[in-house]
C-alpha cells in the first residue's frame, strides 16, 4: 500500500511480521507524510530502519515500555548522503521554521547511526550518541 509518493506501508511494518492495527496505520500515515516533507526538502532517499513495533517485539529488542514506536508514531531513519547529525539539524530547522515547509515531528533523537523522529504531543529532543 502506497502511503505517499515515496513511502509504502511495508517500510513501516513491525519486523516480527504481525498485522498492523487500524489506529496504528492512521499514525503511520502521519509519520510517512512528514517523512515525505523531509525527503522532498533534502532531495535524497530515506531508509526506515524501524517504525511500528508491536508490544511483544518492542519488549524483545529492549525498547522503552512507553515507546512511540508501539503507537506507530515513530521512525528511526537514515537519509542517503547525510549523517545522522546533519539529519537531526535539518529536522530541527524544519520544526522551528514553518516557512521551510515545517514538520510535526515533536520527538527528535540523535543516535550514532540513525535519527529518531516521532509525532508525540510534547516537544522533546535527546542525544543518545556514544
Amino acid at each position: 500500500m502506497k502511503l505517499t509518493k515515496n513511502f509504502n506501508k511495508s517500510e513501516f511494518d513491525c519486523s516480527c511480521g504481525c498485522n498492523m492495527p487500524a489506529d496504528v496505520l492512521f499514525n503511520i500515515k502521519v509519520v510517512a507524510e512528514n517523512l515525505q516533507v523531509l525527503r522532498d526538502f533534502v532531495g535524497s532517499s530515506i531508509t526506515v530502519n524501524s517504525a511500528y513495533r508491536c508490544k511483544d517485539y518492542n519488549r524483545r529488542i529492549g525498547g522503552a515500555s512507553r515507546s512511540q514506536h508501539i503507537l506507530g508514531k515513530a521512525s528511526d531513519i537514515v537519509v542517503k548522503e547525510f549523517t545522522p547529525d546533519e539529519v537531526y539539524d535539518i529536522v530541527q530547522n524544519l520544526r522551528r521554521n514553518p516557512s521551510l515547509q515545517g514538520v510535526v515531528f515533536q520527538g527528535l533523537g540523535r543516535y550514532n547511526t540513525f535519527t529518531h523522529l516521532d509525532t508525540r504531543q510534547n516537544y522533546t529532543t535527546w542525544d543518545n550518541r556514544k
